[in-house]
């Protein structure tokens, strides 16, 4: 059985999968003249690369709810792709955005989540929703698991921190379990990682008594190494080089012009944010491991979302 516990507190630091193309946006938007030359480039990446649309999700009531300043709802899908298979979105997490009240919540729903692929018909682990139908499938299918209606989602292929993590030429973590992972072994402590050490250092699940808890810390852990060490270099003068990485692992239904209105109108929700992690009981159906979340854990989340748009 897993022990049901609250992990509902505030965070301080910037962990989201979103932030980092954010963050680049906002660098653009106050680089000066020289930014403003390649401008063209980044918002021709953003919208030829990066957008692709949802049917699930009505473009127009997103759009007039930004333009309200109205709360909104983020699906931020973590996707390991290789070169040999789809992938399925191992991190999933549904981020709330209240501006009014200078507020913002990320609930994060475990992969091996047991419910209703949408498009499919039967029950089977959540993340399996990307693998059999991509983002459409797993936005679709989410709303239905929570019962509320997703604005848009962001979707990162998680090998491209790999690229991310060399082009700032390497990050430093704060490690506190020791553990072997694709045959590198991590010491507790600070330690500096290279990108192809950063992808295994936020894979590792199975040595961690958290299981998918502790990966999910580590995958925003390297994130937040990205971004603090490419706080450091001369960001404007790289941005091609980042762009060209997220063009080529990043998918979203926003183009250039919503994310330049979140910047700008949503950026109050990050003076505090909450989070949290939903729980379940382990349980195996057919020798195949599942974790059942309890209805009134469906609830309390579907209730605690809601109530962040009232």
């Amino acid at each position: 059985m897993v022990a049901r516990t609250d992990k509902h507190k505030p965070k301080k630091r910037r962990k989201w999968l979103w932030i980092t193309l954010l963050t680049l946006v906002l660098v653009i938007a106050g680089g000066g003249a020289y930014a403003y030359s390649i401008f063209s480039d980044v918002k021709s990446t953003v919208d030829e690369k990066l957008h692709e649309p949802v049917s699930g999700i009505d473009s127009d009531v997103t759009k007039k709810k930004v333009k309200e300043e109205k709360p909104i709802n983020i699906l931020l899908l973590g996707v390991d792709e290789r070169s040999y298979d789809v992938g399925r979105s191992d991190t999933i997490i549904v981020m709330t955005l209240d501006p009014a009240n200078n507020r913002m919540q990320m609930v994060s729903i475990p992969r091996d989540t047991r419910t209703k692929i949408v498009g499919e018909g039967y029950q089977d682990k959540i993340n399996h929703a990307y693998a059999f139908g991509g983002s459409e499938m797993s936005v679709n299918t989410v709303e239905n698991f929570l019962d509320i209606e997703l604005d848009y989602y962001m979707r990162m292929n998680m090998e491209g921190l790999e690229q991310m993590v060399d082009q700032v030429g390497g990050i430093t973590v704060n490690n506190d379990l020791a553990f072997t992972q694709n045959g590198i072994q991590f010491k507790k402590g600070e330690i500096e990682l290279n990108g192809k050490e950063a992808l295994a250092y936020a894979r590792n699940r199975k040595d961690d008594p958290q299981g998918d808890i502790g990966r999910n810390e580590r995958q925003r852990e390297v994130i937040q190494g990205v971004l603090d060490k490419g706080a450091n270099m001369n960001a404007v003068s790289n941005i091609g080089k980042y762009m060209d990485v997220l063009g080529q692992n990043m998918k979203t239904n926003m183009q250039f012009e919503d994310m330049r209105n979140l910047a700008t109108n949503y950026r109050s929700a990050r003076k505090n944010m909450e989070t949290y992690q939903m729980t379940g009981d382990s349980t195996y159906i057919d020798d195949i491991y599942y974790l059942q979340i309890p209805n009134q854990e469906v609830q309390k989340v579907h209730d605690m979302i809601k109530n962040y748009q009232s």
